[in-house]
């Protein structure tokens, strides 16, 4: 070993020079290399957190960069759909579709839009047919005072689609990109109510669902893009009640016509049928209003019978206005889509005809008569009806009636006739009698016209036939005057002289000849005018329920009327004024003076009166008449008594 050499402290360790100082400085040198690559450790670990920590902080940066929330936005945004049924014909808001939103704005520019496509086979529907047209249609707000719908928007919103309309009235039809807008008019809750409707068309209607996407988009200030969301709504369509087949006993009906009717038509009133009995001869009509619950007169389907008892028979037809007829007998049973039409026959026998007639399916039946009378009249009776004729033609001067051989009411055509050369010298034919007018079922009668030639007497017959050879039944004779009087005074009158309080009173205003007697019908100026023309009263009548208003009584020219009538109270040769008496009790006095259409001296004036009588009064009559009969009664009583009592007396004695 080299002399002075310094050996290392770990060589003499190994070597077994195991001294203390050599141990010592081994340890120290060993402490500190430990500690020295400890902290070198430590330091690298230090640096890798911060390198990891600032890694991170980046990341979230970055992250929240990509995922910023904006400071305002549509908050709780909430759509509920509720879908709507509808019938054709009757689709409205109550049964539409309804679209509920509602929301937060935080921002005036903040809105929401809202539009509705077609959805399916029929949904779209609604968008390519002009007769099926569905409409978005705004219902209410939530929030009247903040919920805008349909305003102007704010100046700053984001670019909406062009084809917003202002007015929420207006529907937006679905398919064409209308919509409605809600705003806020401050900040705060929104809230809007839509429905969905179709216009619906009975025709064009289809049962079924029709579905539609609603589109609801959020427009956010400060954000690039609306948020859109979508929904799916329906309207279920039930079956259209009006193309129904279902028939309906209630919309149902039978009417008896005498001329053929048109399709569809509902008359209210039968026609009283008669008709020759000769046989094939058309009596009637029956139209059978074959209706559905809708009243619809095309498609209700239906087994019709009609069965004749009696005279006549019925006959199946085609067509309406001019129906053709088929297949004829006392019992017809017809396949009825929508209205039909039946024919009544004769059948060449007379008398009374019932028709019954009855449907399977609605359960409805009818019945209707009428008579079929023999081809020959057996009894005709003639009556005048205007007493006084004037010279030229007389409307309806005579009226006619007839019955067969059976007693039926015979509706044949009639014919008026003179009964003599000299009575043709005044009126009519005695050679060609005259047609009379067809016979009326409401008047009961037909009426013959006589065209008269000069003043006098004639007597007419009425025949069955259009000459006199071929009558088979002749009237009774009638005797006619034909005058030609000049009015020399008026007459006015009441119909009665005593009334009770209100009640109807009938006022003639008659002219009367030289001689004092009634005239033929006449139009002339038989009142005067003046300051008071016309008629005057000085009671309070009235005019409810009349025909005669106040203007009517100061009429001058007056048209008399050449018949009488119980209905209407018209009189012969006098013009009718109806009115209602006064309330209270006294007399009611008429006056006019004679017209211009009177000689001067019968330009006087004239008056007539008639008593209301007192209700007040008559009852009080009423009273003291009873209390007088109770009087008597007590007298009386009171004798019996007496008489009693002296009949007990003597026979005690």
């Amino acid at each position: 070993m080299t002399p002075g050499k310094q050996v290392s402290p770990v060589i003499r360790i190994s070597r077994g020079e195991r001294d203390a100082s050599a141990r010592a400085t081994h340890l120290e040198a060993a402490t500190r290399k430990f500690l020295v690559a400890t902290n070198e450790r430590k330091y690298m670990s230090t640096k890798t957190n911060f390198k990891r920590v600032a890694l991170v902080a980046v990341a979230a940066l970055g992250l929240g960069v990509l995922s910023s929330v904006p400071a305002k936005a549509v908050g709780n945004l909430s759509v509920t759909v509720t879908n709507g049924t509808f019938v054709a014909g009757k689709a409205d808001s109550t049964n539409a579709a309804t679209i509920a939103i509602s929301a937060t704005l935080e921002d005036i520019k903040d809105t929401i839009t809202v539009a509705v496509v077609g959805n399916g086979t029929l949904g779209d529907s609604v968008v390519a047919s002009s007769s099926r047209v569905a409409r978005l249609i705004y219902l209410d707000t939530s929030t009247a005072a903040r919920s805008l719908v349909g305003e102007t928007l704010t100046a700053g919103l984001l670019t909406l689609p062009t084809n917003v309309t202002n007015s929420k009235l207006d529907s937006r039809t679905v398919g064409t990109g209308g919509l409605y807008t809600l705003s806020a008019g401050s900040i705060g809750n929104v809230g809007a109510k839509f429905g969905v409707q179709v216009d619906s068309v009975a025709a064009a209607i289809i049962a079924g669902t029709y579905s539609f996407t609603v589109f609801v988009k959020q427009y956010t200030e400060g954000v690039t893009q609306p948020v859109t969301t979508s929904y799916t709504v329906s309207l279920v369509s039930a079956p259209v009640v009006s193309v129904a087949t279902v028939p309906s006993a209630v919309t149902s009906f039978v009417n008896l016509k005498a001329a053929a009717t048109a399709a569809g038509t509902d008359s209210a009133s039968d026609a009283l049928t008669s008709s020759v009995s000769t046989a094939g001869t058309t009596a009637g009509y029956l139209f059978v209003g074959n209706r559905n619950a809708n009243n619809n007169s095309a498609t209700a389907q239906d087994s019709i019978t009609a069965t004749v008892t009696g005279a006549g028979q019925v006959c199946a037809t085609t067509g309406f206005a001019t129906p053709v007829v088929g297949t004829c007998g006392k019992s017809i049973k017809v396949s009825a889509i929508g209205d039909y039409q039946f024919v009544l026959q004769a059948d060449g026998s007379a008398g009374a005809s019932s028709i019954a007639l009855s449907a399977s399916v609605a359960g409805w039946s009818y019945t209707k008569n009428a008579t079929f009378y023999s081809k020959a009249a057996k009894t005709i009776t003639a009556t005048v009806a205007i007493p006084n004729l004037r010279i030229g033609t007389n409307a309806g001067a005579v009226r006619v009636t007839a019955v067969d051989a059976t007693g039926v009411n015979w509706t044949g055509a009639f014919y008026i006739v003179a009964s003599a050369e000299a009575d043709a010298l005044v009126g009519g034919s005695a050679t060609t009698p005259v047609a009379c007018g067809a016979y009326s079922a409401t008047d009961g009668y037909a009426k013959c016209d006589i065209a008269t030639l000069t003043t006098g007497t004639a007597k007419f017959k009425v025949i069955d036939a259009a000459t006199v050879a071929l009558a088979t039944a002749t009237s009774n004779e009638v005797t006619v005057n034909v005058i030609n009087s000049v009015p020399a005074t008026v007459k006015l009158s009441f119909d009665k002289a005593t009334y009770a309080p209100n009640e109807r009173a009938r006022i003639y205003v008659t002219p009367l000849d030289a001689a004092g007697k009634e005239m033929q019908e006449i139009t002339a100026d038989l009142l005067a005018g003046g300051s008071a023309p016309g008629i005057t009263i000085n009671g309070g009548i009235s005019f409810v329920g009349s025909t005669t208003t106040a203007d009517s009584l100061i009429a001058t020219s007056i048209a008399t009327s050449s018949t009488s009538s119980s209905t209407s109270g018209a009189k012969a040769g006098s013009r009718v004024y109806t009115v209602y008496m006064p309330s209270a009790g006294g007399t009611v006095t008429i006056s006019a003076t004679g017209g211009t259409g009177l000689p001067v001296a019968g330009r006087v004036a004239v008056t007539a009166s008639a008593t209301v009588t007192d209700s007040g009064a008559a009852a009080l009559a009423a009273v003291n008449a009873l209390a007088t009969t109770v009087a008597s009664l007590k007298t009386l009583i009171t004798t019996l008594t007496n008489l009693v009592l002296k009949i007990q007396k003597k026979v005690k004695a």
